[in-house]
C-alpha cells in the first residue's frame, strides 16, 4: 500500500521537535513493511531567513525537500494572511500543494490514499486535494483542531464538510470522537487510535546517577512543552510557594519565557525554577528519569505524548483533567489528575502523589501497555478497508 501523509505538523531540519508524534506514528506504520509513504508537509511562505524574524525566518530556512528516517519529505510553500487569513487557509494550503502532489503522481508514486493530520486547515485541504486527484482521505483529529477551532463559525462548517467527505476519521482519544459526533460527524466513520510511546527510547535509567549529573536535590518536578499559555507552565511555577523545597525544571522554548521568568521572580521562587530551553527528544529521557514527577497543567490536550514518555521512564505524572488526559492517567501507577486547574490544584495533586507515591517499576509497567503496535495494527486495518473503495464522498 502506498500512502501520502499530508500535514503542516511534521518535523524538519530547522524544527526537529515540531509535531514529532506525527512522524513517530508514521515511522512505526512504515516499519510494518506493509506501507510505503511519502510526506508533503507545507510550510508558510516568507521571503527572509534571518533569525530576527522569529518563526517566520525559521519557515524560510526549511528546505524544499529532505529525507527523514528514510521518508522523502517535501515542503511546498503556502501563503499565510495574518489576522484575517483563518477562513482562507484550507484553500490556500490546497492550492499551494496541488502542483507538488501532481508531480509526485506524474513521477510514478500513485498513492492509494491521503493520510492527513489535524482537521483545520490540513484535513480540509486534504479533502480538497482528494477530490481533485480522486483519492480517498483519512483525517486524524489531534486536539485543538476539534476542541477549539470549531468555536469559529466558518472553520466549523469546513470541518463538518471535511468529516462528511473523508473516507474515515481517526481520533487520538475517545473524547475527541465524542466531540466530533456532537459536531455532526457520523460515528460509524470515526475510529479512536491513541498515540503510543517509544518504549526503547523512553525507559528507566540510573535515577540516582541522573540526579547527580543534573545537580538535583530534593523532590523535583518537570514540565515539558512549548512556552505558550495553554501549557500552564505558569501554574506549575505558581504552585511552588505552596510546595516548600520542591524544584521545578521547565523544558521548552517560546514566547512566554519572559513572563514565566518574571513570575518566578515575583513569587520569589526563581532559585527553584530551572529553564532548560528546548530539549531535543533524544535527551528528554535524562530529565524524565531524574525527575520525581512530570507536571502537565494544560488547558487543552488531545493525547499528550509527554505523559507516556515520562511514565515509560518510570516517572509518574500530575496532570489537568482535560480531553484525552483522563484516558492516559487511568491508574494510581500512572499518577494523579488535578481536581482543579489552578496553582492550588497543582500543589494539591503533587501532595497527593507524594502521599501515595507509586513504585517506579509499576509506572513503567503501566506505560508498557501503550506501545505503538496496536495503533499500527488499527491503521493497517482501517487503511486496507478503504483502499479500493470509492474515493472522497
Amino acid at each position: 500500500m502506498k500512502i501520502l501523509t499530508f500535514t503542516t505538523l511534521f518535523p524538519n531540519q530547522v524544527k526537529p521537535n515540531h509535531a514529532i508524534f506525527v512522524e513517530t506514528r508514521l515511522r512505526h506504520l512504515v516499519a510494518s513493511g506493509q506501507v510505503e509513504a511519502r510526506v508533503v508537509a507545507p510550510v508558510p511562505w516568507f521571503p527572509f531567513t534571518g533569525k530576527r524574524f522569529g518563526q517566520y525566518g525559521d519557515f524560510a530556512r526549511v528546505p524544499a525537500s529532505e529525507e527523514r528516517f528514510g521518508l522523502p519529505v517535501l515542503h511546498p510553500r503556502y501563503p499565510v494572511i495574518p489576522k484575517i487569513g483563518m477562513n482562507f487557509s484550507p484553500a490556500l494550503l490546497a492550492n499551494a500543494a496541488r502542483a507538488t502532489v501532481g508531480r509526485m503522481l506524474d513521477e510514478g508514486f500513485d498513492f492509494d490514499l491521503i493520510d492527513a493530520h489535524y482537521f483545520y486547515p490540513d484535513g480540509v485541504a486534504a479533502v480538497k486535494l482528494g477530490k481533485h486527484f480522486n483519492k480517498p482521505v483519512v483525517i486524524t483529529a489531534r486536539g485543538s483542531d476539534i476542541s477549539l477551532i470549531p468555536n469559529f463559525a466558518k472553520p466549523r462548517k469546513m470541518i463538518q464538510w471535511a468529516a462528511a467527505n473523508a473516507a474515515a476519521v481517526i481520533t487520538v482519544c475517545d473524547a475527541l470522537k465524542t466531540e466530533l459526533v456532537q459536531l455532526g460527524a457520523d460515528p460509524a466513520t470515526i475510529t479512536p487510535l491513541r498515540n503510543g510511546v517509544d518504549l526503547q527510547r523512553f525507559r528507566q535509567g540510573d535515577r540516582a546517577g541522573l540526579r547527580r549529573e543534573l545537580g538535583l536535590d530534593g523532590f523535583t518536578l518537570l514540565s515539558v512543552g512549548h512556552l505558550v499559555e495553554l501549557k500552564g507552565h505558569d501554574l506549575a511555577i505558581g504552585a511552588l510557594p505552596l510546595l516548600p523545597g520542591v524544584t521545578l525544571l521547565i523544558a521548552g522554548s517560546g514566547v512566554e519565557l519572559p513572563r514565566l521568568q518574571a513570575l518566578a521572580r515575583e513569587l520569589k521562587v526563581e532559585e527553584r525554577v530551572r529553564f532548560l530551553g528546548a530539549v531535543p527528544q533524544p535527551e528528554l529521557p535524562r530529565y524524565y528519569g531524574a525527575a520525581d514527577a512530570l507536571v502537565l497543567a494544560s488547558s487543552r490536550e488531545g493525547w499528550a505524548n509527554v505523559l507516556l514518555e515520562s511514565m515509560a521512564c518510570g516517572t509518574p505524572v500530575v496532570a489537568s483533567r482535560v480531553w484525552g488526559t483522563p484516558e492516559v492517567v487511568a491508574a494510581p501507577a500512572a499518577g494523579v489528575l488535578m481536581v482543579e486547574r489552578s496553582r492550588q490544584g497543582v500543589a494539591d495533586a503533587v501532595n497527593a502523589l507524594r502521599a501515595d507515591y507509586p513504585a517506579h517499576d509499576d509506572t513503567r509497567r503501566y506505560a508498557e501497555q501503550f506501545s505503538w503496535d496496536s495503533t499500527t495494527a488499527g491503521q493497517l486495518k482501517l487503511f486496507n478497508a478503504i483502499v479500493g473503495k470509492p474515493p472522497c464522498r
